[in-house]
């Protein structure tokens, strides 16, 4: 019986030390992927920094502008941003809690989900998403980022939609991820503005006007496509520390089967002792009866 609770203890360690390479595998992955992500970040935040820039200057040389896109009311749009896999803590379940707040706050009018994850929990709940996009947050592309906020853009220049909000994870170190509600859009003057002084003298082909709606558009994609990176470094964040508790729950779990293992090991020496000792004992008695016999 013993020698059986043995096999058994050694079958499960291999099993878990199976699983651990395949965890820790994944876990130098994601660390891999961080580090390509968080370069991905910098590089769009320098183009979002120059075209904000660029925006900030033609707004300014317009006091009188009167557009959607920084003046807006209605119902929003909410994006939620999930991964399309699991395996990274609370990353998707924060999100989805952060949505279910937002949602009961009201005047939610869309609902575009990002990720098969909101979409398997839309579905379970019954929650009606107006648009789902799948395959994004693994390495969104700007490519991505047009086809998403392009549509939702064009409702808010029509009416149908008085804001943009986005629910994410946001990304500012390998130790610090937070999910949070960030309002794309309308952009409000004030703060796109911050202290910026008017420039009457601007002159632009095309008209004024029409390059200030283009460059408010192309900024506004450009700020949703910088949300979806950091929500893919922080996807990575989340499976790397995941996966490092997971191998080193792993680790703690072998060490445990390991000493009852030794421990079962010890009981069946001790059980084929005490027969082989009791054994002898049985036979030293029966030789002894045997003689007495004899000698009667």
């Amino acid at each position: 019986m013993a020698g059986g609770k043995e096999r058994a203890l050694r079958a499960q360690i291999r099993s878990v030390n199976s699983t651990k390479k395949i965890m820790k595998a994944m876990e130098l992955i994601a660390a891999s992927r961080i580090v390509k992500a968080v370069g991905r970040i910098a590089q769009a935040r320098t183009y979002y920094r120059e075209l904000s820039d660029a925006t900030r200057t033609l707004v300014a040389a317009q006091p009188a502008l009167r557009s959607p896109l920084l003046e807006a009311s209605g119902p929003v749009a909410v994006v939620v941003v999930t991964a399309d896999r699991g395996l990274c803590g609370a990353y998707n379940a924060n999100v989805i809690r952060a949505f279910e707040r937002r949602r009961r706050g009201g005047d939610v009018g869309v609902v575009v989900g990002v990720g098969r994850k909101f979409g398997s929990w839309a579905h379970f709940r019954g929650v009606g998403v107006d648009h789902q996009i799948d395959h994004v947050t693994h390495q969104p592309t700007y490519q991505q980022a047009l086809r998403l906020f392009t549509p939702l853009i064009a409702q808010l220049e029509e009416g149908v939609i008085g804001g943009i909000d986005v629910i994410s994870n946001r990304f500012y170190s390998l130790g610090s991820q937070r999910t949070e509600v960030t309002h794309l859009a309308p952009m409000r003057r004030d703060d796109l503005l911050d202290g910026t002084e008017s420039r009457s003298e601007v002159e632009t082909d095309p008209d004024l006007a029409v390059l200030t709606e283009v460059s408010l558009r192309d900024l506004i994609v450009a700020e949703g496509f910088g949300l979806l990176l950091e929500a893919s470094a922080a996807e990575h964040a989340a499976r790397q520390r995941a996966m490092k508790t997971a191998t080193d729950n792993a680790n703690e779990l072998v060490r445990t089967l390991t000493r009852a293992m030794n421990r079962a090991r010890q009981d069946a020496i001790t059980t084929e002792i005490a027969e082989i000792v009791g054994g002898a004992e049985a036979l030293a008695t029966a030789g002894a009866l045997k003689k007495e016999s004899e000698l009667l």
